[in-house]
């Protein structure tokens, strides 16, 4: 659960826009010698457009971890998400997205959830053992960074509406799961990203808050 010491910090969106627009690798390797503990991963949680994929590869490469981002170990084996969506449904999407957290937790360094990979009991579970970040972002500004993307979940109707009602219902499971918080609302990506480096490097293995 949320410690009282939520924080506020401050993103770009093209900082942001830059990143999660990259075809990038599911796993980023270790360079040098990480300063995380051994076993237990930093993990970021948040809606769709927080900056998951951009803040945790920048995280990642500050503290010498790996970083996986678990939509793109998803893409990986199965191709891409909203053709899964669409061929299979959510239901078997969720199973699949399990199969690549645990897959992604198990390697440690950083990883980034997919939006509702935290609504999976069992990944609620797994995440105890790690330390959870949770990224979020204002309505006004998550627009433009959901603004032609074809996430299955935000067709069909005004995206930021729908945006709006899935956060609505998913917060209490984010701050449920989560450790500490941080909005990437405004500002520079890299306030947001040393704010994370100090807190995992202040918490000590086997501990969450």
């Amino acid at each position: 659960m949320i410690s009282p010491e939520r924080v506020a910090a401050d993103a770009t969106d093209a900082e942001l826009a830059m990143d999660d627009s990259e075809a990038v690798s599911p796993e980023t390797p270790v360079s040098g010698e990480s300063a995380l503990p051994a076993g237990a991963a930093v993990v970021l949680i948040g809606p769709m457009g927080a900056g998951k994929t951009s803040v945790g590869r920048r995280v990642a490469r500050a503290l010498g971890a790996s970083f996986s981002d678990t939509d793109k170990i998803v893409v990986r084996d199965h191709g891409p998400i909203r053709d899964l969506f669409l061929a299979h449904g959510e239901a078997h999407f969720r199973a699949v997205e399990r199969d690549a957290v645990a897959e992604a937790l198990a390697r440690g360094g950083v990883v980034a959830l997919g939006g509702g990979a935290v609504l999976d009991p069992v990944t609620r579970e797994r995440l105890r053992a790690h330390h959870v970040v949770l990224l979020t972002v204002a309505p006004h500004v998550v627009a433009s960074r959901i603004h032609g993307d074809e996430r299955p979940l935000l067709g069909g109707e005004d995206p930021v509406a729908r945006w709006q009602r899935i956060f609505d219902e998913r917060r209490p499971v984010y701050e449920d799961a989560a450790d500490i918080a941080f909005d990437t609302s405004s500002g520079p990506l890299a306030r947001v990203v040393d704010d994370i480096v100090a807190w995992a490097r202040r918490v000590p293995a086997g501990e969450t808050a």
